[in-house]
């Protein structure tokens, strides 16, 4: 610790290491005037440790025996100087022990609190305690079953995503023989519209010619005398009456029913051909009906 004292025109430096036990200070020796250092110092009980207070006043040249008694006076108040910073510094010292002393008080105080409510209390968890680890353990059993539960469902989840995946495919096989089938059926359906053209075109064509080999008998079995007379007109008749005849079924039932026993015997491949024989068979079947009639 370091203190500036300036007593007039001689300044003073005053170097302090104060022991914490230390009171007391007295003045044991002072040295020469020539570099007017005053030493004061109280030995300590503790070995190796010493407070001291030196006072260095700034050296200055030898006095002569003149002035001897004015430096005597100025050693003296500078003593008195020293005193005094003693005593000061002897106050703050007391004042600072003061408070150390307080805060000691307090810190055993505290201390002693503590180790009753050690002794009190036997050692172990608290109470919140005990409440925190019974919640950390309810807590840790709901998070090991929202594990389990939550691997089944992904489990569960795994084979449903195989199934559907399962089922697309399925679904886009079926798919496929769906459209092949129905292409095939298109193309079956145009082959056989073409055929029913086909028949249709030949039914037309038979019944004409057979419209035509009826008129020509009628002119043949017509007398001479309505021969010389003018020919009256007939109108063609319509084919659906040929394709669909209504009249005379009884007579051509029989023939039919053969032909279809017949045709079933020999197969399904010439069965447009036996078609349309049938239908030449019903045709001459009612245009002789027809012819007789007349």
């Amino acid at each position: 610790m370091k203190y500036q004292i300036s007593h007039r025109d001689l300044p003073t430096i005053i170097h302090v290491n104060l022991n914490i036990h230390a009171k007391f200070y007295t003045v044991n020796a002072v040295t020469s005037l020539t570099d007017r250092r005053i030493l004061v110092q109280r030995p300590s009980k503790v070995a190796g440790t010493e407070s001291c207070l030196c006072v260095f006043v700034s050296p200055f040249s030898a006095p002569s025996d003149s002035s001897m008694d004015d430096h005597e006076s100025n050693l003296s108040r500078q003593i008195q100087t020293v005193e005094r910073s003693v005593l000061f510094l002897r106050q703050e010292h007391l004042s600072m022990l003061h408070g150390l002393h307080l805060e000691i008080l307090s810190l055993q105080k505290r201390c002693t609190e503590l180790t009753s409510d050690l002794n009190l209390k036997p050692p172990g968890r608290s109470q919140i305690e005990e409440i925190l680890d019974a919640r950390c353990c309810d807590l840790k059993n709901r998070l090991t079953e929202k594990e389990c539960a939550l691997a089944e469902l992904r489990k569960e989840l795994s084979t449903k995503g195989s199934l559907v995946g399962a089922l697309r495919a399925n679904l886009k096989e079926k798919e496929r023989h769906f459209l092949e089938e129905l292409k095939h059926r298109s193309h079956c359906s145009t082959v056989l519209n073409r055929e029913l053209q086909k028949q249709t075109e030949a039914a037309a064509y038979l019944s004409f010619q057979l419209h035509a080999q009826r008129v020509q008998r009628a002119r043949e079995c017509v007398p001479m005398e309505k021969v010389l007379g003018p020919a009256e007109p007939t109108a063609m008749p319509d084919p659906a009456l040929f394709l669909h005849p209504h009249r005379h079924r009884a007579r051509s039932r029989l023939t039919l029913a053969q032909r279809r026993d017949e045709d079933e015997e020999k197969g399904g491949g010439e069965r447009p051909h036996d078609e349309a024989g049938r239908l030449v068979s019903s045709a001459a079947a009612s245009s002789a009906a027809q012819t007789n009639a007349d």
